[in-house]
């Protein structure tokens, strides 16, 4: 790890993180620094930055263990840190107070100290060395818009425990269970494994949880097309118990099957039994786990486009996944009065080929539009004049995950 006093010193690594190297990200680097360097009464520390991540098309798969394509992106968590001689681990950052626990204690279940201490307690159970560490934080990653920003934390937090006192030898897939059991605990909340593994990861992957993690690298789409979310203006932070309906539905059909998830399921069977299932367990769960199958088909055939540059196909699969989305796996709504998911959506695709869907967990947050390079600017100036310029997120692929400079 390298040692660093001020934010100059880190210019060289910003190619590789943003694309391109900004002056804007050497002032936040080095406020960054000079605030870690005031608060803890250090003179130098270490540097980590941990991505948000994009889902590409895969709604709501991975944790029945299916495929999911996503990207890590070019907003990030970064930190300035250092290992300290307690057990006492210490998080501040420019908008919250100072966290602070013991990583021997057991844990206490609240939003930002709980994550922390849940990733440190699942990687201390797992048999890896933990210790105390002190730590400034600074994120332009929005909160509850869909861009991950709670598993960038989470896995900025597993990855200096990583290299401060493991050698980096941890692997991927466990540092991204620790993230996962954090929010399963801490949060209540379900997830599956996308958003750590993808903020890990990096660049453009193709991953497969049928059995555990698998990633896979795929080609860069830096041409053709272009990402942005759009902020519909609503928070997904508190609909914990909305995700959780999917994850539960889905499993209550696999269970017709003998079968704890669908990925364990025969297709052809489920398809056979479809009428029947929707007397036994409803149509409403049925036709969430007919979204699951065929959504996993959709990500297989995403890939091999992207092989082929069909932007036009592209954009056709995103729609498909967002109308099934809206249809079958209903997690565009809280409830039939609030349309901002829908009215982005359709929106966006009156805008020419343009591929739109809910981005994430849905019920709220953001949409995800897939852009043709040609028609760019004209939609991305539509967008920006109906939703406002400062909920309109162009997004650039990042190839490097979580990463201690």
């Amino acid at each position: 790890m390298n040692v660093f006093t001020y934010g100059r010193e880190a210019c060289k690594y910003f190619a590789d993180l943003y694309g391109k190297s900004e002056y804007g990200q050497f002032l936040r680097y080095d406020k960054l620094i000079r605030n870690f360097k005031k608060y803890f009464r250090l003179t130098s520390c270490h540097l980590i930055s941990s991505p948000g991540r994009v889902e590409v098309i895969g709604n709501h798969t991975d944790h029945n263990g299916g495929k999911v394509i996503a990207c890590a992106v070019n907003l990030d968590t970064i930190g300035a840190f250092i290992s300290n001689d307690s057990r006492r681990i210490r998080i501040k950052s420019d908008k919250h107070s100072l966290i602070e626990f013991c990583v021997d204690d057991e844990i206490t279940l609240k939003r930002g100290f709980g994550l922390a201490h849940g990733v440190t307690e699942y990687l201390k159970n797992a048999g890896y060395a933990v210790g105390g560490f002190d730590v400034y934080t600074n994120s332009v990653l929005p909160s509850g818009a869909g861009v991950s920003s709670s598993a960038s934390f989470e896995m900025l937090v597993a990855e200096i425990i990583n290299e401060s006192f493991n050698d980096g030898r941890i692997p991927v897939e466990i540092l991204a269970r620790a993230g996962q059991y954090a929010e399963n605990v801490c949060l209540n909340k379900p997830c599956g494994l996308l958003d750590q593994g993808a903020v890990l990861s990096g660049g453009l992957t193709e991953f497969d949880f049928k059995n555990g993690f698998v990633a896979e690298r795929l080609n860069s789409v830096s041409g053709g097309f272009k990402f942005v979310l759009v902020d519909t203006g609503f928070s997904h932070s508190n609909l914990s118990e909305l995700y959780a309906s999917i994850p539960s539905d889905m499993r209550a059909v696999a269970l017709n099957f003998g079968k704890d998830r669908l990925i364990d399921v025969d297709e052809s069977a489920f398809r056979e039994s479809y009428g029947s299932l929707c007397n036994i367990v409803g149509t409403d769960k049925t036709n969430r786990a007919l979204h699951f199958f065929d959504e996993n088909s959709r990500v297989t055939r995403f890939a091999l486009t992207l092989e082929n540059g069909d932007v036009r196909e592209i954009t056709h699969l995103i729609n498909a996944s967002g109308d099934s989305s809206i249809n079958l796996l209903r997690n565009c709504a809280v409830d039939e009065n609030d349309t901002a998911i829908l009215d982005a959506v359709n929106f966006a695709r009156t805008l020419g080929n343009v591929g739109a869907r809910v981005h994430g967990g849905g019920f709220a947050g953001t949409v995800l539009c897939v852009i043709p390079d040609v028609s760019y600017n004209v939609v991305f100036g539509a967008l920006c004049e109906r939703y406002g310029a400062a909920n309109v997120l162009p997004m650039r692929v990042r190839s490097v995950g979580t990463v201690v400079l």
